[in-house]
């Protein structure tokens, strides 16, 4: 089955590795093999690979987009797996790790990086949390009394 993309102009995707620049006008782009595409807004560059299902997007779009270096990043992809794994105990996102999982392990990596992208608002609630505390507890030690900080 063929897929079909319309291009907005100017609009960058990745096709196996290259990065393609559609031209002045909106075009429709038909590809009929089985290829590895990423649209620019899917496209993570690696210094936004800040957080742990970040990181695991990132190592699955490595795989996805670098056929060549694929056993490498397989191994950062456990990796980062593992570790956000090793933090997690909801049920549902941990279901989610094994489809990402799953996938991976049968080369379905445009559905994985679909998945991860499931897992980011997840880890921003609880990323959020966290900042949220600390700020809470910094505007708490602030509002003591400067004796109560020395003791």
């Amino acid at each position: 089955m063929a897929l079909k993309l319309t291009l907005k102009p100017k609009e960058r995707f990745v096709i196996n590795g290259a990065v393609v620049v559609n031209g002045e006008r909106r075009s429709h782009l038909l590809i009929q093999n089985n290829v590895s595409i990423l649209r620019e807004k899917d496209v993570m560059q690696e210094s936004e690979a800040n957080t742990p299902v970040r990181r695991i997007y990132f190592a699955v779009q490595m795989l996805y987009l670098d056929d060549a270096n694929s056993s490498a990043y397989y191994q950062l992809f456990e990796r980062r797996l593992e570790e956000f794994l090793g933090a997690i105990k909801d049920r549902e996102a941990r279901a989610q790790c094994a489809n990402i999982l799953s996938d991976v392990e049968n080369g379905n990596y445009y559905r994985a990086l679909s998945t991860c992208k499931k897992l980011f608002p997840f880890e921003e609630a609880r990323l959020n949390y966290v900042t949220e505390d600390d700020h809470s507890a910094s505007e708490e030690m602030s509002e003591l009394p400067r004796t109560a900080l020395a003791s």
